[in-house]
């Protein structure tokens, strides 16, 4: 059944208050980096997608679909651009400067309540796939969530899905949002560079800079979400968070496009489910192993596990990230969300 609405057009101030979104997003597209295979010389339909991260293990579908040249045989022409955090990938996205956003299923719910039409069209995973890791300075001082009162806590940027989880264990731990105090610091060497130098006493993240971490002794894990069975025990539920998300306006009129784009990433899902953490590790670019390829295979071991191997949205899940969101964001909680309207089915369901 088909999960997707129209909105109408932006009001004239809305639309006002994107332009300093969009000269952000037209920065990040000027440095963005674009990965193998995206030709750029005309052949198949143009699609521009940005990623809140590309080397990141949990949006690693992305960069593994051209590698395996899945979006060339559906006759795309894919461009990936990238950036360091979801919520700037959000903002390319609504300021139009891209077709589709590889990151967090949550941002479609905010975005809902801001009265722009988004939804995911395929579901990468089923957990977050993130871990919130302590300093090992002070790893005596923050035992669980209840710990997080006083403390400076690392997350990507404010308004990430990072900054969303992060309140959420804060909250549902008896503390404040209000009590601790989170700090934008990226990901992989600045994240690692604040928990080192104090800047912050813990923070949450993903790998490869999970596994660095661990290498380093700079840290320890507090909780790991890279698992089914870490978001039911964190998060109550599954948690569906990488996706490949776009405006539902230009998927209503763009269905083939769209199709092709599903067909492809399914393709990777069910080949990453049948592949080894190295042999998908040998597929990525050499450089996003930084020099360690047995630490970036066991990272993306260490992940393997959040990965949907259909494309479909995991049962429920709309509804533990509702409820998440519901617990701290205040946009959620007086907002009536139409969860259906976040998620469409139509493309997965035909790719299989």
């Amino acid at each position: 059944m088909r999960k997707s609405a129209r909105y109408t057009t932006l009001a004239a101030a809305g639309l006002l208050a994107l332009s300093s979104l969009t000269a952000c997003a037209n920065d990040a597209a000027s440095t963005a980096s674009t990965g193998s295979g995206s030709k750029g010389d005309g052949k198949g339909t143009k699609v521009k997608i940005m990623v809140g991260g590309l080397d990141k293990v949990i949006y690693m579908p992305a960069m593994l679909t051209q590698r395996l040249g899945y979006f060339d045989a559906e006759g795309l022409d894919v461009e990936l651009l990238t950036e360091p955090a979801g919520v700037q990938a959000e903002t390319a996205l609504v300021a139009g400067q891209v077709q589709g956003t590889v990151g967090f299923y949550d941002h479609t719910l905010d975005l809902q309540t801001k009265h722009k039409a988004v939804e995911s069209v395929v579901q990468f995973s089923r957990a977050p796939g993130e871990v919130e890791v302590v300093s090992t300075k002070a790893a005596g001082d923050i035992t669980s969530p209840k710990d997080f009162k006083g403390k400076k806590l690392g997350i990507t940027s404010l308004g990430s899905s990072t900054d969303f989880l992060t309140k959420y264990l804060a909250v549902k731990n008896g503390v404040k949002v209000s009590d601790f105090s989170p700090v934008a610091v990226g990901a992989g060497a600045t994240f690692i560079s604040a928990l080192q130098q104090g800047s912050i006493d813990g923070g949450m993240t993903t790998d490869p800079t999970v596994a660095t971490i661990l290498d380093k002794k700079a840290g320890k894990v507090l909780l790991d979400m890279r698992t089914p069975q870490g978001s039911q025990e964190a998060l109550g539920g599954p948690y569906p968070s990488s996706s490949l998300y776009m405006q539902t306006d230009w998927v209503n009129g763009h269905k083939d496009t769209v199709q092709k784009l599903v067909n492809a990433f399914v393709k990777t899902l069910k080949w990453m489910s049948t592949h080894s953490a190295a042999e998908i590790a040998a597929k990525m670019p050499a450089d996003y192993a930084q020099g360690d390829k047995a630490l970036y295979t066991q990272s993306i071991k260490s992940t393997l596990p959040m990965f949907t191997d259909d494309g479909v949205m995991p049962k429920n899940g709309p509804e533990t990230v509702e409820k998440v969101l519901k617990a701290f964001n205040t946009n959620i909680q007086n907002a009536d969300v139409d969860l259906s309207k976040t998620y469409t089915t139509e493309f997965v369901e035909a790719a299989k």
